[in-house]
């Protein structure tokens, strides 16, 4: 029982290991992963390629996966592309099998000590988090040494080599237990390097080694099937494509195991270098043949998964990926992405209600009215959707991306409500009482109409882009903004002085209108804040903001 247990701990190790490195890799160099995998899908050849590399990096065909169907469902990678990075991902395992099979526990000690020491002195930056990566690797490599021990002691068991006897009778059986192990696993590399020790202490035959890895294969298209159950079809489109490759090759493969078994061995050695190498050969294999058919099998997938039909104004949120939640600083991207979503709605109420004050279209008004309660609906499926994210698993600029987007979100939903307030005042107080606000009142009120549309975009684009220069600029806006609307503001008591009669009958809606403009300007501008603050410029445009006689 005792060495059962160890058995089991050291999988349980190798498990964690691979996450440790997995998560690692994600957290210090997501973004630029992401960048290259989508800047790297101009032809076939160079998307397996890229696939190939990220994948051997982050040692997780399946996070590959999730990031890619979340680049497939915003639109930014062609499903093709997609499908021929992920033939390039399996690839990428199986070259990670061949380094890991390897005797390297030598390594193990010296990973976990800089590791460790790296982890706890640094753990807020970057260096800490490489130190998370070298403790998984240590890990991994621990782990691996502890399951060859431990299985040599436990196959000189009666029981247990009956028990193990029992899986080779059936090539079907074997598959079918790999493929649920790497779904339990969440690895499929985890499953091939175990089983690769494990056939090299000969506590498994090499048959049922190979079939165990033909089943790992299979259950690692089918993990990033179950991971994207509940996403939408363009985002489940990958793993659906990728998953049709993997049970394809492993009914072509299966086959041909035999063929395997009878020359492979008296070319590759060890049993260890069999089962890794059939595992790359498979990979390749798979990628040479269905590279040139990526094209049609995405047809099929789409056929399989059409977009869903959506009516006009739709309130779903568009970028919030559940699948991305695994990948931290991915869902943050998505999060952003949504966001401006949240804006460009916001962006169509503010320009609608110039032409509603012009033109006194009364239906026109009710549809803007109701677009409030769109972006209000995709403010709270921000809001739960960021706290859905761990905040531990961010590092430091991720987490205050994480707050910038809530900040955001929250000027974006004020602005709206405000917009919707206004939309019902010009009904009230112009449309239903037949009134005109006078030509001179409604050239000013466009005139700061302009410049707040002027300095929504700009706001986006500080947001997206976080430009300390672009932050300055739109709180010198702010400035002259306010400017403009005392200098309206006195104006308009200038025609109510003359008695002009369309200044007095519109008086109430037209100051409501100046301080109401105001306000929304106050909340477009407040984007700029955390980029200031985190600069440490935010004190002195305060200062400059404050009258002169008030320093």
């Amino acid at each position: 029982m005792k060495h059962l247990l160890n058995l089991l701990a050291a999988i349980a190790l190798l498990v964690w290991g691979t996450q440790l490195v997995r998560t690692g890799i994600l957290r210090v160099y997501g973004a630029q992963l992401r960048q290259v995998l989508a800047r790297s899908v101009s032809s076939r050849l160079r998307a397996m390629f890229s696939g190939m590399g990220t994948t051997a990096l982050v040692q997780s065909s399946t996070a590959t996966a999730l990031i890619l169907s979340s680049f497939v469902g915003q639109g930014l990678v062609p499903l093709p592309a997609a499908l021929a990075v992920m033939l390039g991902a399996d690839i990428g395992t199986g070259l990670m099998a061949v380094f890991f099979s390897f005797d390297l526990s030598w390594l193990s000690p010296l990973c976990i000590f800089v590791g460790v020491v790296l982890f706890i002195s640094r753990q807020a930056n970057t260096l800490g988090q490489i130190g998370r990566i070298l403790i998984g690797l240590g890990l991994m490599l621990l782990a691996l040494a502890m399951v060859a021990e431990t299985a040599a002691v436990l196959t000189r068991s009666a029981e247990v080599r009956a028990l193990l006897a029992s899986l080779g009778s059936d090539l079907l059986l074997e598959i079918t237990v790999g493929a649920a192990l790497a779904v339990l696993s969440y690895s499929s590399l985890a499953l091939v390097l175990l089983t690769a020790t494990l056939a090299t202490t000969q506590a498994i035959p090499l048959d049922v080694a190979l079939g165990l890895v033909l089943g790992a294969n299979l259950g690692s298209g089918l993990l990033a099937l179950i991971t994207t159950a509940g996403a939408a079809p363009e985002v489940r489109q990958v793993p659906v494509g990728n998953f049709l490759f993997k049970a394809l090759g492993v009914a072509m493969a299966a086959p041909l195991t035999a063929l395997w078994l009878q020359h492979a061995p008296h070319w590759l050695g060890t049993p260890a270098n069999a089962v890794v190498l059939f595992h790359l050969t498979f990979n390749v294999l798979l990628g040479l043949l269905f590279i040139g058919l990526t094209p049609t099998v995405a047809q099929w997938v789409v056929r399989w998964l059409p977009l869903e039909d959506s009516p006009a104004g739709r309130t779903r949120p568009q970028h919030l990926d559940p699948s991305a939640l695994a990948t931290p600083s991915l869902a943050i991207s998505c999060a952003a992405r949504e966001a401006l979503h949240q804006a460009d709605v916001v962006e169509t109420m503010l320009q609608g209600m110039l032409t509603v004050l012009r033109t006194n279209d009364v239906k026109l008004a009710e549809a803007l009215r109701q677009m409030d309660g769109t972006v209000d609906q995709v403010y709270s499926a921000i809001k739960v959707y960021l706290t859905k994210i761990s905040r531990e698993a961010l590092g430091e600029e991720e987490s205050r991306r994480w707050t910038d987007i809530i900040s955001f979100t929250i000027n974006m939903e004020q602005v709206a409500d405000i917009v919707e307030r206004v939309l019902q005042d010009i009904e009230d107080k112009k449309i239903h009482r037949g009134r005109e606000l006078s030509e001179a009142g409604m050239a000013e009120i466009a005139d700061l109409h302009a410049r707040l549309v002027a300095n929504l975009r700009l706001g986006m684009s500080v947001f997206l882009s976080g430009s300390r220069r672009d932050a300055q600029k739109l709180l010198e806006q702010k400035v002259l903004f306010s400017d403009l609307e005392r200098t309206y503001a006195a104006n308009h008591l200038g025609r109510l002085s003359e008695h002009t009669l369309p200044s007095i009958e519109t008086s109430s809606l037209h100051i409501d209108l100046l301080s109401e403009l105001k306000r929304i300007n106050s909340h477009i501008c407040s984007i700029a804040y955390p980029i200031l603050d985190a600069a440490g410029e935010l004190a002195d445009h305060r200062l400059d903001s404050v009258p002169p006689e008030m320093h």
